[in-house]
């Protein structure tokens, strides 16, 4: 059995003076925020879900498990300070043992409105580094080794990513000096397109730079999974060709349930499992729809994961959320343009929901996926893959 975790009330930048060191603001709920469902089972299979989390390693591969002002419309002057709390309360109920924290760099707005900058990304990760180094439940994972070392501690570890390799601009050296400051995973590109390659809100895509494909070289050098979830179709094959370790796609969706740019196709899906990748299903709010359930919830979210097991098989899907403590729905229409919200969603009618009922935050998401799984008759070997053993697979080839 894994140690409990070990959460002794620790607040972010709780070192510091509120209102003195930096603006205070009012902070989004961690529990309890918003009425979210519970996965109907049987109290002898809530037993079972809890002894699951319990024994078997939890996987996050893609969250912000940050806070954001209970007001929205304050999220602009939350983000220019370039300070981001961590949920700890929140993380510490959630029974996960590893998180890809992707922090927040495309609405890092402290030198520009447009985020992606290089000066920004280092004062957000260094201020989140500073914050993590002041508490004792989240530690810094570097190597397949220190997961290990958070499960039997009873801590959380913390993978640092990066959405895209944007900061970088043309200098390969950059990677390294990302790596040092402990990133070991990174999308190429997000959905605009940069000097590597075309993101998903381009009407054509050309593929793989040229300085994509020595981004993609350097990334297996050093030991940064690579991620395309953001990317073009065709970057995104031509990634998955040319890298020589397994690649993910951290958060996305199936296209063939949902017709948007933001959902992946068929045979990127596939490319990445003949790679050996692992494909981490999204919950961002109005992404992973499906004809079905057109309302978001817990259950148009396992449709497209069913539909990818079904396809590529069980070994290579997992789960990626991608959801935050406070109103994602609000911070959403807030960045709308500058995360290219309205290109990612162009396609299918939906009804817009308040919060995504059953999976809305990275507290109460693996307790309902597990309860999901385990209503459904999966056995507990595939559980145990898709929760986390998949993703540690690709670890282990990917990391040095």
């Amino acid at each position: 059995m894994k140690a409990q975790k070990k959460y002794d009330g620790y607040k972010s930048f709780q070192y510091l003076q509120a209102g003195v060191d930096y603006q205070e603001f009012k902070l989004a709920q961690e529990v309890g925020r918003v009425n979210s469902r519970k996965v109907a089972v049987t109290p002898e299979q809530e037993a079972h879900v809890q002894e699951l989390l319990d024994n078997n390693l939890v996987i996050s591969l893609h969250d912000h498990p940050t806070l954001v002002p209970a007001d929205p419309s304050e999220i602009f002057w939350y983000r220019r300070q370039g300070r981001d709390f961590m949920g700890y309360e929140g993380l510490s109920l959630s029974k996960t043992d590893v998180v890809f924290d992707n922090m927040n760099d495309g609405t890092a707005l402290i030198t520009s409105k447009a985020g992606w900058k290089w000066d920004d990304i280092i004062y957000d990760m260094g201020i989140r580094l500073s914050d993590i180094a002041h508490q004792n439940l989240a530690m810094v994972v570097h190597r397949v080794e220190d997961i290990a070392t958070a499960m039997e501690t009873g801590r959380i570890g913390v993978v640092l990513t990066l959405e895209a390799a944007t900061p970088i601009e043309n200098e390969l050296d950059r990677l390294d000096i990302l790596y040092g400051f402990g990133v070991r995973c990174m999308g190429l590109v997000y959905s605009e397109a940069n000097a590597l390659g075309a993101g998903l809100k381009e009407a054509r895509d050309g593929g793989l730079t040229q300085l994509g494909r020595q981004v993609v070289r350097r990334m297996n050098q050093l030991g940064i999974a690579i991620d395309v979830s953001h990317t073009g179709d065709q970057t995104a094959l031509d990634a998955i060709e040319v890298s020589e370790k397994p690649i993910f796609i951290t958060h996305a969706g199936a296209r063939s349930l949902w017709n948007t740019s933001r959902m992946k196709p068929d045979d990127v899906i596939k490319a990445c499992a003949a790679k050996g990748g692992v494909f981490g299903v999204e919950a961002a709010p109005h992404t992973t729809l499906t004809e079905r359930h057109k309302e978001h919830s817990v259950e148009s979210y396992m449709e497209h994961f069913e539909y990818i097991a079904n396809m590529v098989g069980i070994d290579h899907v997992a789960f990626g959320p991608d959801t935050l403590f406070g109103d994602h729905v609000a911070l959403h229409h807030a960045f709308a343009r500058q995360l290219s919200i309205e290109s990612a969603h162009v396609g299918p009618k939906f009804d817009e929901v308040p919060f995504v009922d059953g999976i809305e935050n990275p507290g109460e998401n693996f307790h309902n996926i597990a309860r999901w799984l385990v209503s459904h008759g999966y056995s507990d070997q595939d559980i145990q893959k898709v929760l986390g053993a998949n993703i540690l697979r690709v670890l282990k080839e990917v990391w040095v």
